[in-house]
């Protein structure tokens, strides 16, 4: 691809929207004088130099790329033509022909970032239509390169699946550790001391999975192995269904995801 990109994100003000402008202008993917962002109230205070403005066609007719940055309930009402264009959509449960019929266009991706992005530690699946080219493809990894990690998997049906499994995923650990944190304080432990242990244990956590490339289930059983107080405490969690309530809320998302594209 080209050192820089002309990229337009329709909801660049929101939160997602922004988190990978920011993302692409520090990794330069794009310079700022090549980066439009729309928004629909405020003009957000950020991005000098980028061009901000609430006209998403005006924003579509001077970039090469454009980043589809809505919630899925407001598209419907988006009036973009992209003839001739790469779109990415970053919405969950719209599928890529969908898209391009909508927009004009038949170089369509499909992702999903996650709240990471905002940290350079996304873990983004994708989905290109058949007729994106090898060009239109590096540019999707340059700017998802950008949030953190990235695959091109091999269905949308994957994509839909991972929009619960990664797409939600911060969502999780911080759902286990406001659990742990609630534990903790009704015990008596302080609530900043109770905070502070529980984030550690689990940023720490996803430091050493990363930096060792190591198998969850591998470290589970490392733990049951030693026969201790986290022996213990595991295996109480899965007799009381921890286990069967990680995949049911999964199984939940995945078919939201389905619906969503359906209505």
């Amino acid at each position: 691809m080209s050192a820089s990109i002309r990229l337009g994100i329709v909801g660049g003000a929101g939160w997602l929207g922004g988190a990978i402008a920011a993302a692409a202008l520090e990794a330069g993917v794009v310079r700022a004088q090549d980066l439009a962002l729309s928004y629909r109230s405020a003009r957000p205070d950020r991005f000098p130099g980028a061009l901000w403005t609430k006209d998403n066609q005006a924003l579509a007719d001077r970039s090469d790329v454009i980043l589809l940055s809505v919630r899925p309930q407001d598209w419907p009402a988006l009036a973009v033509d992209a003839r001739g264009k790469l779109v990415i959509s970053v919405m969950a449960g719209i599928r890529l022909a969908e898209i391009g019929a909508k927009h004009g266009t038949r170089r369509v991706a499909r992702t999903l970032p996650n709240a990471a992005a905002e940290v350079a530690r996304s873990y983004t699946p994708w989905i290109a239509s058949g007729e994106a080219t090898g060009e239109d493809r590096a540019v999707v990894r340059a700017i998802l390169c950008a949030c953190g990690l990235q695959d091109e998997v091999g269905s949308e049906r994957d994509i839909d699946y991972l929009t619960g499994l990664t797409g939600s995923g911060p969502a999780f650990p911080a759902l286990l550790a406001d659990a742990m944190m609630r534990h903790a304080i009704a015990f008596g432990l302080e609530p900043a001391v109770a905070q502070r242990a529980v984030n550690t244990v689990l940023t720490g956590t996803g430091r050493l999975l990363e930096l060792k490339d190591a198998s969850p289930a591998d470290t589970v059983e490392a733990f049951l192995g030693y026969r201790g107080t986290t022996a213990a405490a595991i295996e109480t969690m899965r007799a009381a269904g921890f286990g069967e309530a990680v995949a049911k809320g999964l199984a939940a998302a995945f078919e939201k995801s389905i619906a969503m594209g359906e209505a």
